[in-house]
C-alpha cells in the first residue's frame, strides 16, 4: 500500500489551485485500489476540506506518515519532511537563483524529488501541466485588455467567474469591431486560447487570407513555427528542422504584425530561436497591434513590448514602443500588455480537475507497474541527497557556482 498525501498550498501569493480535485481523487481510488490517500487541511483550496470528507477521504493536519506528497507550488524549506517523495513545480530545472535553497535543503533532507514539469512522455515532450487553462484564462484577459483599452465593453475579471462556461458566458455578451487575431502556437497553451476563439464564434481563416484580405467581421489566425519564422537560405523544411537549427532561422512575424490588431502570444519559446517582435520591430509605422495578450510571458525577450509581468490584480500596463517604457494604457501610442504568468490560478476548479485527469492518467499508473515506461525514472531530480544523473548539471547550482 502506497499512502498519498494531497499538501496545502503554502507559498505566497496564495495558490488555490490542487492536484487532484474530490472527483478526481474518487477516480484515482476507484483505479487503483491499493492506494490510499489523504488531505491535507486547508481554507484556502479552491475545494472545501468537507467536500473531501464528503466524498471519502481523510481530512488531516498531519501528512507526515505518507509515502509520497503531491503539491502545485514550491514547499517552503521550514516545512519539507525528510525522506520522502514529493511532486510539486520546483522552478530550479533552469537554476532559477531564488530556489537554489529550496533545492539544497532537498537534498540534504534526502527527498526525492519529482518536478511536474519533468514528467514527459517517450520523445520528451510534456504529459502534465496547466498550459491549456493558462490558454483559456489568456485570451479571455486579451479581450478583457481590448475593453479596457478603446472603452467599448466592460467584462469581469476571470477570477471573479466559477468556471470556463462563466468566461464563455461573459464573452457572448460583448461586441467586436472588425479585428485581426493572431494566435501563435498548436501546443496545449494555443489549443485552450482556440477553445475562447471558437467559443466566441470569431471565424477562423487560412495564413494566405489573414494576410491578404479584408473581412466584414472579427477574424483570427491560428500560426505554428513555420508561418513566423523562414530558413535564411530560402529552403522549407519541416518544423523538425526548425526544432534542431533555431540559428539557421530569422523571424518573420512581422507580416501578421502588420495586418493585426490583437496579438495572442501562446507559443513556446526555445532558446536561440528568432524572437516574434523586437522593440525596432514595434517601432516600426507598419507595426499594427494595439493589444498583446502575452501569455507565454517571457521577459525582455521574444515578444518586445513585454518588458514585466503583469499581476491578477493588476492585469495590464502600456508599453510605448517609441521610448521603449511602460506608460499609461491611455497613451495613444501605447500598446496595452496583458503579461499575468500565473494565468491558471485564475481558474482554480477547471485547472485543478484537467491537471488531476492528467496525472492519474501519466504519473499514478507508474508507482503500480513497475515504472515500466520510466516515466518516474526520467522525472525524478534527486534520491538519497544526490542529483540523479539526468539533472547532474545542476550540481554548480546547488554550490552556488552559478
Amino acid at each position: 500500500m502506497i499512502k498519498f498525501g494531497i499538501i496545502k498550498e503554502r507559498k505566497n501569493p496564495p495558490d488555490r489551485r490542487v492536484v487532484f480535485s474530490p472527483n478526481s481523487l474518487q477516480k484515482a481510488k476507484s483505479q487503483f485500489p491499493e492506494a490510499s490517500f489523504v488531505v491535507e487541511s486547508s481554507t484556502l483550496r479552491a475545494f472545501k476540506d468537507a467536500e473531501y470528507e464528503q466524498a471519502g477521504f481523510q481530512v488531516t493536519t498531519d501528512v507526515s506518515d505518507c509515502d509520497v506528497l503531491l503539491g502545485v507550488k514550491e514547499v517552503p524549506v521550514s516545512d519539507l519532511i525528510s525522506n520522502k517523495k514529493y511532486f510539486f513545480f520546483s522552478h530550479t530545472i533552469k537554476k532559477q537563483p531564488y530556489n537554489r535553497k529550496l533545492l539544497k535543503a532537498i537534498l540534504e533532507k534526502k527527498i526525492d524529488l519529482y518536478d511536474h514539469e519533468t514528467i514527459v512522455g517517450p520523445h520528451g515532450f510534456r504529459l502534465i501541466g496547466f498550459g491549456k487553462y493558462a490558454g483559456i484564462v489568456g485570451a479571455y484577459n486579451g479581450f478583457r485588455a481590448w475593453g479596457i483599452k478603446f472603452g467599448t465593453f466592460t467584462l469581469p475579471k476571470a477570477n471573479t467567474l466559477s468556471d470556463q462556461g462563466e468566461l464563455e458566458l461573459e464573452l457572448s455578451k460583448i461586441s467586436l469591431p472588425n479585428i485581426k487575431i493572431v494566435l501563435s502556437g498548436k501546443g496545449k497553451v494555443g489549443g485552450g486560447a482556440k477553445e475562447i476563439l471558437d467559443a466566441m464564434r470569431i471565424k477562423e481563416v487560412t495564413v494566405d487570407a489573414y494576410l491578404h484580405r479584408s473581412f466584414e467581421e472579427p477574424v483570427y489566425v491560428q500560426i505554428d513555427v513555420l508561418d513566423y519564422n523562414k530558413r535564411k537560405d530560402g529552403r522549407v523544411l519541416d518544423k523538425n528542422d526548425f526544432y534542431a537549427n533555431p540559428e539557421a532561422y530569422t523571424g518573420d512575424f512581422m507580416k501578421f504584425a502588420e495586418v493585426s490588431d490583437l496579438y495572442i502570444a501562446g507559443h513556446f519559446y526555445g532558446e536561440g530561436a528568432p524572437y516574434m517582435y523586437t522593440k525596432e520591430d514595434a517601432r516600426s509605422k507598419d507595426f499594427q497591434i494595439k493589444v498583446v495578450a502575452d501569455i507565454s510571458c517571457d521577459i525582455d525577450g521574444p515578444v518586445a513590448s513585454t518588458i514585466r509581468p503583469s499581476t491578477i490584480a493588476n492585469p495590464v500596463y502600456g508599453y510605448d514602443p517609441k521610448t521603449e517604457t511602460e506608460t499609461d494604457i491611455s497613451n495613444k501610442d501605447a500598446i496595452v500588455v496583458m503579461a499575468v504568468d500565473n494565468l491558471p490560478c485564475e481558474l482554480p476548479k477547471d485547472a485543478s480537475e484537467g491537471f488531476g485527469a492528467m496525472f492519474l492518467e501519466h504519473v499514478l499508473p507508474a508507482f503500480f507497474n513497475g515504472d515500466k515506461d520510466k516515466i518516474l525514472e526520467k522525472a525524478r531530480i534527486t534520491k538519497d541527497g544526490k542529483l540523479t544523473e539526468r539533472f547532474s548539471y545542476l550540481q554548480d547550482y546547488v554550490d552556488g557556482k552559478e
